[in-house]
């Protein structure tokens, strides 16, 4: 039920959110994304008190005004803001070219430095062959084949592996990897372009098993332990899977944890915390701005839905996303 009251009126409004339905216990796993619901605004029922200003010329279009704006209120509640400094919804703020091809991503959260993903021409002997697409379907999503969209905020995402801890959401769907770097086909990435590397990466091997890590900065390499590899399944085709990461807050270490279609870690990790670790730009579809070899290392498959935090969320936090983007 959502109230929404003016000058003169309150207009009280209920029916307009579809109760959850559950599912049965053997899915609680199930590598499955569910959009949100729509709302229903067929079975309104306005109680209005005591009276409407003349000023409003049609009410039930009002009405269904405002049941919208509760309704989208209620959702975004169930999605924790404390800390959100990403959140890419691929049913909203998409920017095509006029061949029909993704020129930028709008992050619906955050600064206005961090709003923009854009596509990355440089490096590119063709400068849209980076751009990816918008998937034609049932669940919103935009289609990357070794494509990428870049943030190009230098330092909006350098704290997240200095001890204050993050999370990460991804819901995607894997085509098969086309070879470039072995066992490196990147979703997302804000890694250092040089130096060690340093910075947060989510990767699959080239069959598809699904993996993430975290590089601090105090030594090179892969994989040690100041650069884990946490390593999930193997990812099936043809249907979206939620993944999530999350660092834990910590001085001198850190806890890491991989999550893969369900609330039970499948990976952990100890990390050496580097409070002089220096991250980079967020990439979507490549593990940095990787401008020297754009493509290399990044993933073919969709993205519908991609959160970030600047904070480790708390496991009830966590079973709140996971029930409303899977």
């Amino acid at each position: 039920m959502c109230r929404v009251s003016g000058p003169g009126f309150q207009v009280q409004v209920s029916g307009l959110i579809p109760e959850p339905v559950p599912l049965p216990a053997t899915e609680t796993c199930a590598p499955k994304y569910f959009p949100p619901p729509t709302a229903d605004t067929s079975s309104i029922q306005p109680s209005i008190q005591p009276s409407i200003p003349s000023s409003i010329k049609s009410l039930p279009m009002i009405l269904r005004f405002l049941g919208l704006l509760c309704a989208s209120a209620c959702l975004a509640a169930d999605i924790p803001t404390a800390g959100l400094l990403v959140d890419l919804d691929a049913a909203k703020g998409v920017t095509l070219d006029a061949q029909g091809r993704v020129t930028a991503w709008s992050n619906q959260v955050g600064p206005d430095a961090t709003r923009a993903f854009v596509g990355q021409p440089k490096g590119r002997a063709e400068p849209t062959s980076g751009l990816p697409s918008v998937v034609a379907g049932p669940v919103p999503a935009l289609s990357f084949r070794q494509q990428e969209l870049v943030c190009h905020d230098e330092s909006a995402f350098d704290g997240l592996i200095r001890g204050a801890g993050c999370t990460w959401v991804a819901v995607i769907k894997v085509y098969p990897q086309r070879v470039g770097l072995k066992d490196v086909n990147s979703f997302f990435g804000n890694l250092r372009n040089g130096q060690k590397y340093e910075g947060l990466w989510g990767c699959l091997d080239d069959d598809n098993t699904v993996w993430w890590g975290a590089r601090n900065g105090l030594t090179f390499g892969r994989f040690d332990i100041n650069n884990p590899k946490l390593v999930g399944p193997k990812l099936e085709e043809g249907r979206f899977h939620f993944l999530a990461g999350r660092i834990g807050a910590g001085q001198s270490e850190a806890s890491l944890e991989f999550f893969v279609n369900d609330l039970k870690p499948c990976a952990t990790a100890r990390f050496p915390v580097n409070p002089k670790a220096d991250a980079s730009k967020l990439a979507i579809g490549q593990e940095r701005d990787a401008i020297q070899h754009p493509g290399k290392e990044s993933f073919d498959g969709e993205i519908a839905r991609f959160l970030l935090w600047d904070r480790p969320l708390t496991d009830a936090e966590l079973k709140e996303v996971f029930e409303r983007v899977r």
